[in-house]
């Protein structure tokens, strides 16, 4: 998700107890022989601190399992943690702190794309590897055409969403036809739309009409009554959970009975409760994962033991970021971050939480996508879907 986008509510947390089974390091401790520094920069106060502690709890918990493990390489793994409040500033701020005064060798974080993005000139001009977790924009790991040699991620981007919800309508709900309504506010949306209506076309289907609307709008009918005139196979909705509610309840009050599709915008408990369970049958929508896969049981109960509560998608993302850095420094042989760097480049069909990484030429990593369909107040995972080769 381009998380940055979302409006979610304040969520404040004490960083004295982030830390589970890990270690803080205190300003300019340089560490001792037998552990190795990694920094967690994460938004832990601010307007989206519930995405950056989940993503947090899902590190702690991935780095806890190592070091009960043994470590990697013989060393225990000591995570220094900065809170970047939620904005760009202070995640480069946090990011120069755990560079030049924790002596960190890697990076993880921040969740939110601009704040990975600001982060990303400092880590780059020191030469520290980051994995971001969450952020989905291409921007995060391509500058001008260019890859930045120093920037990773473990979460898909956001057009391979645009492409397998593409697959899924043709291949799945054969679909010939389809009608797009994104949000003109959001580069994440109308990236996702004109992703789709690429493959969507490529694959002999054929998209009608093309509406939008803007973030916070709440009257759709306008629009959607126009959509509804081209009795399309499909509607296509790459938006967030506040405006997905409000334009799935009234499409189903003006007679629409086509099924609705989305992207991870749409994974969040909150569309039932805006649009209505019965509104949202015959809607499905692509994610990183589902906690009801067998696949992934054995993270979901672990976390679940650990913190009382079952993890959401930002935890599991975390969690797949642990287990990279993990592995790319035991493949290093070493916690010199050139060849960490070098590592993770490499990283391939490696094991996470949500299934399985190989890095792609752009740092991105290839994993599937994960289609879920709302039933009857239920999320259910219908498809697991790999993206087509470059």
């Amino acid at each position: 998700m381009n998380f940055s986008k979302k409006s979610l509510k304040l969520m404040s947390v004490v960083a004295g107890t982030m830390l589970m089974g890990s270690v803080f390091a205190g300003c300019g401790d340089e560490g001792s022989a037998d552990e190795i520094k990694v920094g967690a920069n994460f938004e832990c106060t601010g307007n989206v601190a519930n995405y950056g502690q989940a993503t947090l709890d899902g590190f702690n918990l991935a780095i806890k399992e190592i070091n009960d493990a043994g470590g990697v390489n013989g060393k225990k793994i000591k995570v220094v943690s900065a809170d970047n409040k939620s904005e760009a500033s202070e995640a480069v701020n946090a990011a120069t702190k755990l560079i030049s005064d924790d002596k960190v060798k890697v990076i993880v974080g921040p969740a939110v794309t601009a704040n990975v993005i600001a982060e990303s000139q400092v880590a780059t001009d020191n030469k520290i590897p980051i994995i971001a977790p969450d952020a989905t924009s291409p921007d995060v790991t391509v500058e001008n055409g260019q890859v930045k040699p120093f920037v990773f991620r473990s979460c898909f981007i956001d057009p391979q969403q645009g492409s397998v919800m593409a697959k899924f309508a043709t291949e799945k709900l054969k679909a010939k036809t389809a009608v797009i309504y994104v949000d003109n506010s959001s580069d994440y949306s109308k990236s996702l739309g004109k992703v789709f209506k690429e493959k969507f076309e490529a694959a002999g289907g054929k998209v009608l009409m093309e509406e939008a609307f803007l973030a916070k709008d709440q009257d759709f009918k306008a629009a959607l009554t126009k959509l509804k005139t081209a009795n399309a196979d499909v509607v296509f909705v790459p938006a967030y959970y506040e405006e997905v509610g409000k334009i799935v309840k009234q499409a189903r009050e003006l007679g629409f009975k086509q099924p609705f599709l989305g992207t991870d915008g749409w994974d969040d408990s909150k569309v039932a409760d805006i649009a209505g369970a019965d509104a949202l049958n015959n809607t499905f929508f692509s994610t990183h994962y589902s906690d009801k896969d067998a696949e992934v049981k054995g993270f979901v109960d672990a976390f679940t033991k650990e913190y009382g509560h079952a993890p959401n998608v930002f935890a599991a993302l975390g969690y797949d970021a642990g287990k990279m850095l993990a592995d790319a420094i035991k493949r290093a042989g070493s916690d010199d971050p050139e060849k960490i760097r070098e590592a993770l480049e490499q990283t391939k069909d490696l094991k996470v939480g949500t299934g399985t990484i190989t890095m792609d030429k752009h740092h991105n990593p290839i994993k599937q996508a994960v289609i879920l369909e709302n039933k009857n107040g239920d999320r259910v995972m219908v498809a697991k879907i790999m993206p087509d080769a470059e």
